[in-house]
């Protein structure tokens, strides 16, 4: 048998045996795959609903077509869309607006001498995330609310107001509010995230660092900054392309008749109007119409941070 012989039967194989390893790894995947298909996209046969007059009890196949009825009535049928888009994109640009403070708190406690006091200060800020936004509004109600709350008890005896405060219901301060308190439940457990990114900057840029007589700010600035960037900018690409799915609990249970008009955001709109008024069709075209501008943000964005990153900012 010649040399030539044996490397083509050499490659043969080799060939052969990548190709049995693909398969594998594609019946390996496949149940996920099949999984994926059932709980992410069959469901996208509901969008359906927002094509028809859908009654409940009768079948979708007996519902007359209406095309882009509900549609229509969403942009021009009534003020609501408006009102509720201005109350979404407000509250979401907030909270971009304040997302670099998790990235600042998770700097601050990198920097702390004492190893155990950072750990007993990263777990207690971190507790609240996983508070049910059913106690926080407990919390937030006898702390807030009432002229007998905590607030307005200690700020009478300190002789700092006479009148009673009730931030809950202050219309004027609604979205600060509601941004504040948010800012409040996440901010330890999203630091945490910058926190390992931290770890894992390579500790000799510290030593060159310091080789160089860099002090702490100049170290943080040119080191562990540019360190989280590409964190930062992938936590930035989800929140932006999350604006409209600023969530239910929270803006369901915390506002109230005197807020409501600054805290109906789309997720207790579609609630409302699908579930309490039973107009199914019009609550899937919400949805249609927020799954289609979360798509097109998330690639906007996504190609703007792919511009910036190409930036030297430092």
């Amino acid at each position: 048998m010649t040399t030539a012989t044996q490397a083509v039967k050499k490659k043969t194989a080799a060939a052969g045996g990548k190709r049995k390893r693909q398969i594998t790894l594609v019946l390996l995947l496949l149940p996920f795959l099949v999984m994926i298909g059932i709980f992410n996209y069959a469901p996208l046969f509901g969008w359906s609903y927002a094509f028809v007059d859908y009654t409940p009890g009768v079948s979708i196949w007996d519902c007359q077509f209406v095309g882009l009825k509900y549609f229509e009535r969403i942009f021009f049928g009534s003020g609501d869309f408006l009102r509720v888009l201005r109350n979404t994109l407000a509250i979401s640009l907030l909270n971009i607006l304040f997302s670099v403070l998790p990235a600042i708190f998770a700097i601050a406690i990198s920097q702390v001498r004492s190893k155990r006091y950072a750990k007993i200060v990263q777990t207690c800020t971190s507790i609240p995330n996983f508070i049910s936004w059913v106690l926080v509004y407990s919390m937030v109600y006898m702390l807030l609310s009432s002229e007998a709350s905590a607030l307005n008890t200690i700020l009478k005896s300190l002789g700092l107001i006479e009148e009673s405060l009730s931030p809950l219901t202050n219309v004027d301060h609604a979205w600060a509010m509601q941004v504040g308190i948010n800012i409040w439940k996440t901010l330890g457990y999203n630091a945490i995230i910058y926190l390992s990114a931290i770890t894992s900057i390579d500790q000799e840029l510290y030593q060159a660092a310091d080789v160089d007589g860099a002090n702490t700010f100049q170290k943080i600035i040119h080191v562990t900054v540019p360190g989280l960037l590409s964190t930062f900018f992938v936590l930035l690409l989800l929140a932006i392309s999350n604006m409209l799915s600023n969530g239910f609990d929270q803006f369901w249970l915390l506002g109230n008749g005197m807020t409501w008009d600054k805290l109906e955001v789309f997720d207790t709109y579609v609630y409302r109007m699908g579930i309490r008024n039973m107009e199914y069709s019009l609550a899937t075209a919400m949805g249609i119409f927020k799954s289609i501008v979360s798509i097109v943000l998330l690639s906007i964005a996504n190609l703007g941070s792919k511009k910036l990153r190409g930036v030297s900012i430092f």
